[in-house]
């Protein structure tokens, strides 16, 4: 099916991320994997390449262009070479959604132009470890002390933990509040108290940084505060929709990318003197896949649509969050199969797809998170 949602442009910029990749990622990401963790240099060539903070206005060092299609196109061509170690999504998707919408102007003259040159890396700091998907039972405080905020509490799973400069801290300043004692609290690297636990090893994605990070007696000035006292979690609402968008765009993707590899390997690999993929089972799971992909395309794609007019609501955004990423899981496991002992091998990109994958239907909402959400949607 042709795709209807990009211009011209978009297809150029398309061209320029594709060979950013070869160049700047690509000769790397093996490496990368083996430290876990990315080298900063990415993230400079990165900002060096218009790449970060596309949004943001050209007065503060971004690219001016509000059209959040060209995110899709960096996240798709992302996933379409399987390489997840930068995390520029969390910082481009969701970080720059918050910082964009809630910085005054003080913070966006002291914050944006290093986070567009990629100087500034960024993270954002929900899940704690006895609580993720039920953001009301963080644990994690900030009491106000004069011009500061004091902050204690712990997080884990934060993506791009260990080389963050900055990031967003989800905290209690008014705990019998409820949701409405929830804020948003900007630290910084460097401040006495804020220390970086492991860099976590995990299943897959193994070159991006996810870590564990604690706040003991943190002082945080008040001019660190992001938006409004006490609004944090209604900040949080509305930005979810747009990180979940992102997580669904990616699982496409990656799902699409490991379907084209396996239809090639299925036409050229063979088995009692012809090609596996000449099989009646393999040429009918082939079908499937194909049929599920690209029924899915055209609902992901109306959905990038509705986000680029600002109409995309929670519950479509949660849609396409659950129903992509177990997708991309289903389609990742056949490939595998369809590989046979060879989908084993790492050296084969098909199981390093295997070991990725399999948090996508966790991170951003749990599967069963979204269903919930689409639930109370119907009125049930």
């Amino acid at each position: 099916m042709a795709r209807e949602i990009f211009t011209e442009e978009h297809e150029a910029f398309r061209d320029m991320v594709r060979s950013f990749i070869e160049k700047e990622i690509a000769p790397y990401h093996e490496q990368w994997e083996r430290d876990g963790i990315v080298s900063r240099d990415v993230w400079l060539a990165a900002g060096r390449q218009g790449l970060l903070g596309i949004e943001v206005p050209e007065e503060y060092g971004g690219g001016g262009q509000s059209d959040y299609r060209y995110y899709v196109v960096m996240n798709e061509e992302f996933a379409r070479a399987n390489v997840s170690g930068p995390g520029f999504s969390v910082h481009n998707d969701i970080n720059g959604a918050y910082l964009l919408k809630l910085c005054n102007e003080e913070q966006k003259r002291r914050w944006l132009p290093g986070y567009c040159s990629g100087e500034i890396i960024t993270g954002i700091a929900m899940t704690e470890p006895a609580a993720g998907s039920d953001l009301q039972g963080i644990k994690t405080t900030a009491v106000k002390d004069g011009d500061d905020y004091i902050l204690n509490g712990s997080k884990t799973f934060i993506s791009n933990g260990i080389l963050s400069d900055l990031v967003i801290v989800v905290a209690k300043t008014d705990p019998s509040a409820g949701a409405k004692g929830v804020s948003l609290l900007v630290v910084e690297r460097g401040m006495e108290g804020f220390e970086r636990g492991r860099n976590l090893d995990k299943v897959g994605m193994h070159a991006q940084d996810t870590a564990e990070l604690f706040f003991d007696n943190v002082r945080v000035p008040k001019a660190n505060l992001l938006g409004e006292e006490g609004m944090g979690f209604i900040y949080l609402m509305q930005n979810l929709a747009r990180e979940r968008l992102s997580i669904g765009v990616t699982a496409q993707t990656g799902a699409e990318a490991a379907f084209e590899q396996t239809l090639e390997y299925c036409k050229t690999r063979e088995a009692f003197g012809r090609p596996i993929g000449k099989f009646q089972h393999n040429r009918f799971t082939l079908a499937e896949m194909k049929t599920e992909l690209t029924v899915t395309r055209a609902f992901t794609d109306e959905c990038i649509a509705k986000e680029s007019r600002g109409e995309l609501s929670a519950e479509e955004a949660a849609m396409l969050k659950y129903w992509n990423t177990e997708l991309l899981k289903r389609v990742v496991d056949r490939c595998v199969q369809l590989h046979g002992g060879y989908g084993y091998m790492t050296e084969y990109p098909i199981a390093k797809a295997y070991q990725d994958v399999r948090i996508q239907t966790i991170f951003g909402g749990t599967t069963e998170i979204m269903k919930e959400i689409i639930g109370r949607s119907l009125g049930v």
